[in-house]
């Protein structure tokens, strides 16, 4: 019994690992001297969480130790590593000549992602039997943590590592607005579990692998990130668009489609359709 309860542990160790790199990259942007060096490392620490963040749901169901506590924590995780970290990476690298507004601004990420967390939550306890489908509703935090870091390291690249431009924050500030805005939105976002080998796939993913290395190729490898970023993003905007024009047309046409609900919701790590209590990968 004794290692059977000690498998418990194991996910959480990464999710507590995911903690530690959040927590690393605030350290780097609260101290005496930050410059790009420091901004550029903090963004690669986000980056870290976010694989240790991805881990820790593959490993609960691998060992079979998924639980209420494990989905709490990864909850507090993803505030912390997701939410705070690239909040205040953002106001450092951008926000702070602002002034108040820069500051309102950075803080409005981090509360619309701890928002969209509390909501998922919320769903998850009232279905603890549903919730699992192949959509997101609204943008995850750690995907929205990901556009903010991408631009950072692009930035850094780009610069060779210089401090942004003032003519670049408002464009900046825009980006942080949007992604803010779609983690609270119903924006449907794909989460690709229904994802099938199939020559139309084997296509999709042929063509996002070639532009991949075009770009990092022809441009720089820290570009690819950027692209994938915002091509999820415009994807989940086309393709819910798309969605409300058909349902609009259906009524139109007298048809009844069934109503869109918060709880086609899902994670991408972890089913909530499987158990109870599973730990959240992506929220």
């Amino acid at each position: 019994m004794r290692p059977r309860k000690l498998l418990f542990v194991l996910p959480n160790l990464f999710t507590v690992t995911s903690i530690l790199c959040g927590f690393y990259a605030m350290t780097l942007c609260a101290g005496a001297e930050v410059g790009p060096a420091q901004l550029y490392q903090a963004s690669l620490a986000i980056l870290f969480a976010m694989f240790f963040d991805g881990c820790d749901g593959r490993v609960a169901r691998l060992t079979r130790t998924q639980s209420d506590f494990g989905m709490q924590l990864d909850s507090l995780a993803d505030v912390v590593s997701f939410g705070a970290a690239p909040a205040l990476l953002l106001y450092k690298w951008a926000f702070e000549p602002m002034g108040f507004l820069g500051l309102f601004l950075a803080f409005a990420f981090a509360a619309c992602g701890a928002l969209r967390l509390a909501r998922f939550n919320v769903i998850a306890m009232r279905s603890p039997s549903g919730g699992g489908g192949n959509f997101f509703v609204g943008l995850p935090i750690p995907l929205a943590a990901s556009v903010l870091v991408s631009m950072i390291i692009a930035h850094h690249a780009a610069t060779g590592g210089e401090e942004l431009a003032d003519s670049a924050r408002a464009p900046v500030a825009v980006a942080s607005t949007v992604l803010s805005l779609l983690m609270v939105s119903t924006v449907r976002y794909r989460t690709f579990k229904d994802l099938r080998l199939s020559p139309r796939s084997v296509l999709v993913m042929g063509v996002m692998l070639t532009s991949g290395v075009l770009i990092g190729t022809r441009f720089h490898p820290a570009y690819v990130l950027v692209a994938y970023s915002f091509a999820y993003l415009a994807f989940g905007l086309v393709e819910s668009a798309f969605v409300m024009s058909h349902r609009l047309a259906t009524r139109k046409a007298g048809g009844a489609p069934p109503p869109l609900t918060l709880l086609e919701e899902t994670e991408e790590d972890e089913d909530l359709d499987e158990t109870p209590g599973d730990e959240q990968g992506v929220a």
